[in-house]
């Protein structure tokens, strides 16, 4: 049997002049550098033996996917499953100084990391997205599937795959604007995880709220 590859992408730089937490808000698009990231994804993969590209339902992450589909001449499965966590943040400004998590009304959203309390649950992040996984390697089964996503959704994910604790700092994550998490299976075992950054000189300056 021949091995299939499941890549997991995560989206290109987004617009957000007010630096705001957008999580699954609507409106949310990718700058003109995002634009360029995405451009560089399709390039990636132009030559690679692509058969299936899936997509979240958010403006950002179909931005990013349309040039890759464009040169694929492929259609996208908009999936649910890939969408960005879920988070009772969504619409705050969490910078640096996050201020307004200094509020009482926030406190008893901060209490427990591991689950986390203050949104989506990782377990069932990582059951929605390793389901998706599966339909896709399926449905490219000895070819490879494009997946894009977000980066909680990706890197949890990963977390998962590998053993290792939920609990982790966010600004150390492997998982840049308009990175590749590679997942390789033989049949339905996974033997091989690996990561790049096809828009690497692309990231200084950029921004990546979420």
């Amino acid at each position: 049997m021949r091995q299939t590859r499941v890549h997991l992408v995560r989206h290109g730089e987004v617009e957000n002049p007010q630096g705001l937490l957008y999580g699954r808000l609507p409106g949310y698009g990718l700058t003109d550098r995002g634009r360029r990231m995405a451009q560089r994804i399709a390039e990636h993969f132009a030559h690679e033996d692509v058969v299936h590209l899936v997509a979240s339902p958010l403006q950002r992450a179909q931005e990013t996917m349309a040039p890759l589909a464009q040169t694929l001449d492929l259609p996208v499965r908009t999936d649910e499953r890939v969408i960005e966590a879920d988070s009772v943040f969504e619409g705050l400004n969490l910078g640096p100084r996050p201020a307004q998590l200094a509020h009482p009304r926030y406190w008893r959203y901060l209490l427990n990391p591991f689950k986390p309390s203050w949104g989506e649950p990782n377990l069932e992040i990582v059951a929605r997205m390793r389901a998706a996984i599966r339909d896709a390697r399926a449905a490219a089964e000895g070819h490879e599937a494009v997946i894009v996503s977000h980066q909680n959704p990706i890197w949890t994910t990963r977390l998962s795959l590998e053993g290792r604790s939920f609990l982790h700092d966010p600004r150390r994550r492997q998982c840049t604007l308009a990175s590749v998490t590679s997942l390789t299976f033989d049949g339905a075992t996974l033997v091989g995880l690996d990561y790049s950054e096809p828009a690497g000189d692309l990231l200084a300056g950029a921004e990546a709220i979420t």
